[in-house]
């Protein structure tokens, strides 16, 4: 699950970056959300959900 909401997130943060320049603080915000997701997920490993 962590990885699918990385992949979310860092396809959100491209596309923000590309298309909505303007909003620099939101969208740094979700690369930083994305990588502490991407951490998450390798930290706990393979968990049953």
């Amino acid at each position: 699950m962590f990885l699918k909401l990385f992949f979310v997130f860092l396809v959100a943060w491209i596309f923000g970056w590309v298309v909505f320049h303007v909003a620099g603080g939101l969208i740094h915000a979700l690369l930083v959300v994305a990588a502490i997701s991407l951490v998450w997920h390798f930290v706990r490993g393979r968990a049953a959900a």
